[in-house]
């Protein structure tokens, strides 16, 4: 393991920072579009925004021809599925709430890790995904054990939880071949192709009479620059170098980064509960990776203490 693996942490880290703040986003922008309206914008955005980066870098990728059809069922877990499943949950579910169960995620990675690459799941992992999953049903549920979310919103936010899971497949066959520009930029054109007929059948005749206001549009281009753009790179680069499962364990900081996001933005309750769901679910991260980090240390010890070779 090379020393700078602490890099592709910060890659996991920074893509959870900026998905976690999404919940937020998506919530202000909801108060004046619909959801497709919303999806489909930040997908044409970022789109945009994703060519140009690729032209003016020179990061352009042919894609074989037998690698289309990869490309195009990664764009239908993610961003179709994904967002639909997402979006519509948070019309009936709190930011905090909502990232929570998208926080799930790792609990079935092991499972479609194993079926799609054959990756296995050490036990310093099990254990981490068992810890944080903890600190997650602390923030989430009530001292009667009863769920404080609508139903109908929870099934779609678990929508968002397979078509996930599912993509993070489809990424890990794909980084194998092409870069992180390559997939999101294809991925989020697709995404966009995807939800153009929904836009104009359901949400265009709402979307024109809404005259767009200065915190619709920032949290619109935050959604696009941040949601789709840097967090999908971030998230990439991290399941190439990390894994499957143990870039998907990074996850359980979404409710983490929300709850703080939404506390300052949205006012939302900020107590004791919270914050002891926090503290677990971040030991449960770092003890998925601890084992990693120690070998880590160790080769870094041997390093020193290994004389250099006299000239």
């Amino acid at each position: 393991m090379k020393s700078d693996i602490f890099k592709y942490y910060i890659f996991a880290v920074l893509s959870m920072l900026f998905w976690g703040m999404t919940f937020v986003w998506s919530k202000i922008a909801l108060g004046y579009y619909e959801p497709i309206t919303i999806i489909f914008i930040r997908l044409v955005i970022s789109s945009a925004i994703l060519a140009l980066t690729v032209k003016l870098w020179g990061k352009q990728q042919k894609i074989d021809r037998a690698d289309h059809k990869w490309f195009l069922m990664l764009a239908l877990a993610q961003p179709f599925f994904y967002f639909l499943g997402e979006n519509y949950g948070l019309k009936y579910v709190s930011s905090t709430v909502s990232s929570v169960i998208i926080a799930t995620i790792p609990l079935f990675s092991p499972f479609a890790a194993f079926m799609f690459t054959r990756e296995k799941t050490g036990i310093f992992s099990w254990l981490g995904i068992v810890v944080s999953f903890a600190g997650i049903l602390v923030m989430i549920l009530n001292p009667d054990l009863s769920l404080n979310a609508a139903p109908k919103g929870i099934a779609f936010l678990f929508l968002a939880v397979f078509s996930a899971v599912i993509y993070s497949a489809f990424v890990k066959k794909l980084t194998g071949k092409y870069n992180a520009l390559t997939i999101i930029a294809r991925q989020n054109l697709l995404g966009a192709l995807y939800f153009l007929p929904l836009f104009l059948f359901f949400d265009f005749e709402s979307f024109i009479l809404v005259k767009p206001t200065q915190s619709l549009v920032l949290a619109i281009l935050q959604l696009a620059v941040f949601g789709s753009c840097l967090a999908y790179i971030f998230f990439i680069m991290a399941v190439a170098k990390l894994g499957m499962v143990k870039a998907n364990i990074f996850t359980n900081l979404i409710p983490v980064f929300t709850a703080v996001f939404s506390y300052f933005v949205l006012s939302e309750v900020f107590n004791i509960q919270k914050i002891s769901g926090i503290i677990l679910v971040v030991m449960g991260i770092v003890v998925s990776q601890s084992r990693e980090i120690s070998q880590l240390i160790t080769k870094d010890r041997v390093k020193l203490k290994t004389p250099k070779p006299q000239l």
